[in-house]
């Protein structure tokens, strides 16, 4: 049994409805024959399947219905058509400061979280001061959350997340909270999770971040799904090439071109890094300064050419 299947998931927003106009303006614009409604796909027909340890990265420019998507397999939303089936918790990282009170104190919150995700009391007794510990923020217990700053915030958030023991972590758009040092150790936390055998989910705009982490790629547009595979690697190529080009493929060749050439593109662009560094090295050496340019060519070779070096 998979641990997530999408079948046919369609998801449509209706806007100018009751609920957004208030039950006077719709009276009065029934009474004038002026009431009118829209609909709106964010997503259309998107199926796939996830087993256990599968980390699935979503792809595509805003608007595409990554976060909508999302939120049907949370369960937040109820897809219109279609159906989706999750088996086991699932810990979703969608907004990180939501769900927390601005009153309350930082271990007060962390509870509260941990309560929101369905664990319990001994448990959250259990891993609070882990948590506490990998959010950095032994200092900051007893204040109220309102007083952290937005990066305070958001690794509470990850930590509560990634620290307790769901079967499927969804994030989005949450690898790149706090400063450097926290994010590496945010991204070396998920790989460990994942090598655990939980089921992930990852929105992302960094393709470099979804090469690293995902072994397999949904690529959404406008809400229609464009491709669901485990060929990382050339999806991504093709992807970061439509960014470029805004050729949307419609058939694997059209994949195949726009992954050639985006590694023709690769390429051209470091042969050109490769002129500017022997033309600066040229450059040293016709002023004299020979220390320098020997020292850049050893930098160069022990980048690209190690084996000349021994």
């Amino acid at each position: 049994m998979s641990v997530i299947s999408c079948d046919n998931v369609s998801i449509r927003y209706i806007t100018g409805d009751l609920k957004s106009i208030g039950l006077k303006e719709f009276v009065v614009r029934k009474i004038k024959g002026n009431y009118h409604t829209k609909e709106f796909w964010a997503d259309h027909n998107v199926s796939f399947k996830l087993e256990k340890g599968d980390m699935l990265g979503i792809i595509g420019a805003n608007g595409a219905g990554k976060s909508t998507l999302l939120k049907a397999i949370t369960g937040i939303m109820v897809p219109t058509n279609g159906s989706v089936s999750v088996n086991g918790s699932i810990a979703a990282l969608l907004e990180l400061a939501s769900g927390f009170d601005n009153e309350l104190t930082v271990r007060e919150n962390t509870y509260l979280r941990g309560a929101m995700l369905g664990y319990t009391r001994s448990f959250m007794n259990e891993m609070y001061d882990e948590i506490i510990e990998f959010a950095e923020l032994g200092n900051f217990q007893e204040y109220a959350f309102k007083q952290l700053s937005s990066g305070m915030k958001s690794r509470l958030a990850f930590s509560i997340a990634c620290l307790v023991n769901p079967d499927v972590l969804i994030l989005d758009e949450v690898l790149s909270v706090g400063d450097g040092a926290f994010r590496k150790k945010s991204g070396d936390k998920m790989k460990e999770i994942l090598n655990s055998g939980v089921t992930g989910l990852l929105v992302s705009h960094s393709i470099a971040q979804v090469r690293e982490m995902c072994n397999k790629i949904l690529w959404l547009d406008h809400g229609n799904q464009i491709a669901f595979t485990d060929d990382v690697e050339l999806y991504c190529d093709a992807y970061e090439e439509y960014l470029l080009t805004k050729k949307l493929p419609k058939t694997p060749q059209d994949i195949e071109n726009l992954a050639n050439a985006f590694a023709i593109r690769q390429l051209e662009e470091k042969e050109l890094e490769d002129k500017k560094k022997t033309e600066k090295l040229e450059k040293m050496i016709e002023n004299g300064d020979s220390k320098s340019a020997i020292d850049a060519a050893v930098r160069i070779l022990r980048k690209n050419c190690p084996e000349l070096l021994k």
